[in-house]
């Protein structure tokens, strides 16, 4: 069958207002994951609806047995969890995102450097894959994917080039989505922040069998 150009010309209009209109859709089904604006530290980030985010990624106080010392962050990657060790057998419990295949890495750590609204450099890398990057993004803006707060991760004095961090995406939140670095909403990484001192052990593993089901939300 041969296609007139008026046929043609509909068909392809067709498929544009398709696209216009799944851009909508994936615009207006992000847009559900933010409940308005908080100010911090002079600068302002959307709050996450945590009312359209799964029950198990809000962070929770839970029953947890480890021979860690408390104050140790642990990291489950395969459940996309981590943990801060508390005292008396509990953790807090926090819902994050992963890297991706290829982007996972395992090993101990500490945090070494703290930032508020810290400012994202591309790593080189990256900017290999995606030409389009900018080489840095000011703290604070609207596209900067480290949000409120990032814990940087050193290894024997050297910066291993991976941190925990918040997120624009609260949606990736319990996905592999990252190239290696642990995402947190930005509620949860400004609570981290202030729990975890320069230090602070980290220990990223492939997965750890969850103690106890019974959890608390954490306000």
């Amino acid at each position: 069958m041969v296609l007139s150009r008026r046929e043609v010309v509909i068909g392809g209009l067709a498929l544009v207002a398709v696209g216009a209109t799944g851009n909508i859709v994936l615009a207006a089904t992000a847009k559900s994951f933010f409940a308005g604006d908080a100010s911090d530290n002079n600068f302002v980030y959307r709050k996450t609806n945590f009312a359209k985010i799964d029950k198990r990624w809000h962070r929770q106080i839970v029953k947890y047995f480890s021979s860690e010392p408390v104050g140790t962050v642990v990291v489950d990657t395969r459940h996309h969890f981590l943990y801060l060790i508390m005292e008396n057998k509990t953790a807090i419990r926090y819902g994050v995102g992963v890297g991706k295949d290829g982007f996972k890495w395992y090993g101990r750590a500490t945090i070494d450097r703290r930032a508020l609204w810290p400012r994202w450099v591309p790593p080189p890398e990256m900017r290999k894959r995606k030409p389009d990057l900018p080489p840095m993004v000011a703290g604070g803006a609207s596209n900067n994917p480290l949000g409120p707060r990032a814990l940087y991760l050193y290894r024997d004095g050297a910066d291993i080039g991976y941190r925990l961090h918040g997120t624009l995406e609260p949606w990736s939140i319990g996905t592999d989505a990252s190239s290696g670095c642990i995402r947190m909403f930005p509620e949860d990484i400004i609570d981290l922040y202030q729990r975890c001192p320069i230090g602070t052990a980290v220990e990223v593993l492939p997965h750890i069998a969850d103690q106890a089901p019974a959890s608390t939300t954490v306000e």
